[in-house]
C-alpha cells in the first residue's frame, strides 16, 4: 500500500544519518536538506548529536512521533529498528535503501520478510529494500545523483533497478524532461512497480496529476494488476511507456506444439503491453525520447513536414520517418511556390523544407506559419536546427519558442548542437521545452508512439458456445493431447469452420472415406505430434493405389494409430493458437501458418479473452499484412471470418480453463471461407484459471 505519509511526510527521520556524504546515509540526508524539503528532519546515529546541522538522536525511542523513516543500516539490523520505529515513534512509512535482503540469500530473504510483517502490523508502507529511494516535489529522498526538475506536470517513472533509474533520468534530463514522482522499488517487498501503478490509478487527478508514465521493469510478477491500471490510466487520457528487461527464451527449447515454441515470457510481455496500450521500449535512450514525445501534443495522423537549414539530417530524418510508417508528402501549390521567394536562394520546399545552413529566425517563423495555416494535409512537424558555432543563434530559438505556443499542429524540436550551440539550448529547454537530439532515435520513438494500439475493451462479449458439450468433452479426456474426434467435437461446440474429415483405421474402411470426401485428398498420421517431420503427411492423393500404399507406410510408424483423410483445399495458410503462460494467463496467437510458422514467426499475441476488434487489429499489424490482402493480383483472406475463429476460442479457453495449448494449423484462407484444416489441443486436469 502506498499512503500520505510516504508521498507527503510531514517529517522524516534518517536512519544511519552521517555527516560523510559518500555514504547513503550521509548522502540522502543531503539531498534532503538541499532539496529544501519544509517538513521537520531528523536523524539518528550512534555517535553524534549534530549531522550535517541537524539534530542526532542515538536513541531512536527518544525520537518524536515522524511519518517517514529512511534507513541506511546493515540489513541485519532493520528488523527491530522498524519495530522501534512503528511502535515508538508511530512511523506508518518506510524507505529502506540498504542492501543485504532477499538479493542476497534466503537468510536475507528472512530478515526481509520479517520487516514486511511488522510494517503490514501496522498497515504502514514500504519501498525498497535494496532502492535509491523516491523522489518527489515533497522531498528529495534519494542517496543518489542526479536530480532531476520535479514538476507534479512531469513523468512518473517508476523502476525496479537502482541504477538503470538513475542513467535513464540522466538521458531524460539531456532532453529537458521533468519528472513528477520518481519510485525505486528494489527488492519490492511490499510495493513493486505494479502496486505503484495502482496507487497512481486509484488517485488520478487530471487537474492535478501528470498524464506520462514511465517504467523499468525487471519481472512481472502481477500481470493482471499492471493490465488493469496500465489500462485503466490510459484510458484516462495518460501515455505510459516501458522496458521490461530479463526476458528468456528456455522454456520453448523443448516445445511439442506450435504454440508452446512460439510462446515464451518475452510474447507474453508483448501480449500482455499490447492489450494495456503500453508502448514498449528497449533502451533508456529509446525511453526517454517516447517520454519527451508524449510531453508534447499528439500527433493525430501520420503525415509530416520535416523542416531543416541542415540537408543531410534532413534527409535521415525523412528517411527514418518513412522507413517507420510515415508519410513526408510532396508539398507543391502555389502557397509553396509563394512561401520559396521568401527564402534565400537555393532553399526548397518540397518537403523536406530545407532553408539552407544562412536561414534566419525570421524564415523560420515564415514556414512554420506557413505549415500550420496553409498546408492543410501535414499533420505535424520535426524542425532540425543546430549550429556551426560562427554566431549566436538565440534569435532562432527564440521563435522556435515562439510559434511552439500558439501553433496548434506538433512541433517536434531537434536541437542537436548541444555544445556548440550549449547556451542557446539551455535557454531555450529552461523555457519549458523538450529537445530531441537524434533525429533517427526521434523518428523511431514517435512510430512506436503513434502505432501503439490503445488499450483493448474493459469489457468483453464472448460469443455463444455449447458449454455443456465442451465440458463433457473435457470432463471424459485425459491429460496430455485429447484425440481428434474429440478435438473435432471442441471445435463444433464453438462453431469453427473445420474440413469434412475422416479418421480410417484399417484398408476396409479407407476406400469408402475417399469416395465419402473425393479426390485430391490429404492423408495424414494420426498419433505423432509434428507429422511433417515424420513423413506423416501426404498431399495431392488422386488414386486408390496410391492412397493405399500410403497407408500402409503411415501404419507401419510407431505410434500411429490411424490416418487422416482431407480434402485438399487452396488458399492462404494461417494459425492460430492459444496457451497458458506462467502467472500470465492464456493467450491467444495469430499469423501465417504451415510448416515454417516457428521459423517465419510472423506471429501477434493477446491475453484472453479477447473481443473482435483486437483480433482484428492484431491481423492488421502483422508483417505479412500484405499477403492477407492479397499481393501481386491473388485474392486476400476474409479477416473477419480469421478474426471470428480467434475470438471462439478466446470463448473455448473461457469454457475450458483446462486447456494449455492449442493449435490451429494450418487454416486455409481465401476470400470467401477460413477453414481449419488441422488442430491439437493439450488439456491438463489442474490448469485454473489465473
Amino acid at each position: 500500500m502506498i499512503n500520505e505519509q510516504l508521498l507527503n511526510p510531514k517529517s522524516i527521520v534518517v536512519v544511519g544519518g552521517s555527516n560523510n556524504v559518500h555514504k547513503p546515509g550521509g548522502k540522502v540526508l543531503k539531498n534532503l536538506l538541499d532539496g529544501g524539503y519544509k517538513g521537520r528532519l531528523y536523524a539518528t546515529n550512534l555517535n553524534e548529536d549534530i549531522v550535517q546541522g541537524i539534530k542526532c538522536y542515538r536513541n531512536i525511542e527518544d525520537l518524536p512521533s515522524i511519518d517517514l523513516a529512511i534507513i541506511a543500516i546493515e540489513a541485519r539490523l532493520c528488523p527491530d529498528i522498524v519495530e522501534t520505529l512503528s511502535k515508538h515513534c508511530n512511523v506508518r512509512s518506510f524507505i529502506i535503501l540498504s542492501a543485504g535482503f532477499s538479493e542476497t540469500d534466503s537468510i536475507g530473504k528472512e530478515i526481509e520478510d520479517k520487516v514486511v510483517s511488522i510494517i503490514n502490523s501496522v498497515n504502514g508502507s514500504l519501498i525498497g529494500p535494496n532502492c535509491i529511494g523516491v523522489l518527489t516535489p515533497v522531498y528529495h529522498g534519494v542517496f543518489t545523483e542526479p536530480i532531476p526538475k520535479l514538476s507534479a506536470k512531469g513523468c512518473d517513472f517508476i523502476s525496479a533497478s537502482g541504477a538503470a533509474a538513475c542513467f535513464i533520468m540522466e538521458s531524460a534530463m539531456l532532453n529537458g524532461l521533468t519528472f513528477a514522482n520518481v519510485f525505486s522499488v528494489g527488492n519490492s517487498a511490499q510495493n513493486g512497480v505494479e502496486d505503484i501503478l495502482q496507487h497512481l490509478d486509484e488517485t488520478f487527478d487530471p487537474a492535478k496529476s501528470s498524464f506520462a508514465k514511465l517504467l523499468y521493469i525487471e519481472s512481472v510478477n502481477k500481470p493482471r494488476k499492471l493490465l488493469k491500471h496500465a489500462a485503466s490510466l490510459i484510458r484516462k487520457g495518460c501515455k505510459i511507456a516501458a522496458i521490461k528487461a530479463g526476458v528468456s527464451e528456455s522454456g520453448s527449447r523443448a516445445a511439442m506444439s506450435h504454440t508452446a515454441a512460439i510462446v515464451n515470457p518475452d510474447v507474453a510481455v508483448d501480449a500482455l503491453f499490447r492489450k494495456a496500450g503500453i508502448t514498449r521500449c528497449y533502451s533508456r535512450q529509446e525511453l526517454a525520447t517516447t517520454g519527451a514525445i508524449f510531453m508534447h501534443p499528439q500527433l493525430k495522423c501520420k503525415n509530416i513536414a520535416v523542416i531543416t537549414h541542415a540537408g543531410g539530417p534532413g534527409v535521415m530524418l525523412a528517411d527514418a520517418l518513412s522507413k517507420d510508417g510515415f508519410d513526408i508528402p510532396r508539398i507543391d501549390n502555389e502557397d509553396s511556390n509563394i512561401l520559396l521567394k521568401q527564402l534565400h536562394p537555393g532553399s526548397a520546399v518540397n518537403n523536406p523544407i530545407d532553408f539552407l545552413a544562412t536561414g534566419t529566425a525570421d524564415q523560420l517563423k515564415t514556414i512554420i506559419d506557413c505549415v500550420e495555416n496553409k498546408f492543410s494535409d501535414i499533420d505535424g512537424m520535426a524542425i532540425i536546427f543546430g549550429s556551426p558555432g560562427l554566431v549566436d543563434v538565440f534569435d532562432v530559438y527564440d521563435a522556435l519558442h515562439e510559434k511552439m505556443q500558439t501553433t496548434k499542429k506538433p512541433v517536434f524540436p531537434i536541437l542537436p548542437s548541444i555544445i556548440t550551440a550549449k547556451r542557446e539550448v539551455e535557454s531555450f529547454l529552461a523555457k519549458g521545452h523538450i529537445n530531441f537530439q537524434d533525429e533517427v532515435v526521434f523518428a523511431g520513438a514517435l512510430a512506436k508512439v503513434y502505432y501503439t494500439p490503445k488499450p483493448s475493451s474493459e469489457n468483453i462479449d464472448l460469443p455463444n458456445i455449447d458449454r455443456t458439450k465442451i465440458r463433457k468433452v473435457i470432463d471424459g479426456s485425459e491429460d496430455g493431447y485429447i484425440p481428434p474426434d474429440k478435438v473435432q467435437n471442441l471445435l463444433d461446440a464453438v462453431g469453427v469452420n473445420r474440413v469434412n474429415e475422416e479418421i480410417v483405421f484399417n484398408k476396409e474402411s479407407l476406400v469408402k472415406a475417399a469416395r465419402k470426401i473425393g479426390y485430391p485428398l490429404a492423408m495424414k498420421a494420426v498419433g505423432p505430434i509434428h507429422k511433417s517431420d515424420v513423413g506423416g503427411v501426404v498431399l495431392n492423393i488422386t488414386a486408390d493405389d496410391q492412397m493405399q500404399a500410403e497407408f500402409d507406410r503411415m501404419m507401419s510408424f510407431d505410434g500411429v494409430t490411424g490416418v487422416l483423410l482431407q480434402p485438399m483445399l487452396l488458399g492462404i495458410e494461417l494459425f492460430v493458437g492459444a496457451k497458458l503462460e506462467e502467472r500470465f494467463g492464456r493467450l491467444i496467437l495469430c499469423g501465417l501458418g504451415g510448416s515454417f510458422v516457428e521459423e517465419l514467426k510472423d506471429v501477434k499475441a493477446t491475453l484472453a479473452p479477447t473481443g473482435k476488434q483486437e483480433c482484428l487489429d492484431m491481423i492488421h499489424s502483422l508483417k505479412s499484412q500484405k499477403i492477407l490482402a492479397g499481393a501481386r493480383g491473388q485474392a486476400g483472406v476474409n479477416k473477419d471470418k480469421f478474426a471470428d475463429i480467434m475470438v471462439k476460442i478466446s470463448a473455448l479457453i473461457d469454457a475450458a480453463p483446462e486447456i494449455t495449448e492449442l493449435d490451429l494449423n494450418p487454416i486455409i484462407a481465401h476470400k470467401d471461407e477460413v477453414v481449419v484444416v488441422d488442430a491439437r489441443i493439450k488439456i491438463t486436469a489442474f490448469a485454473k484459471p489465473l
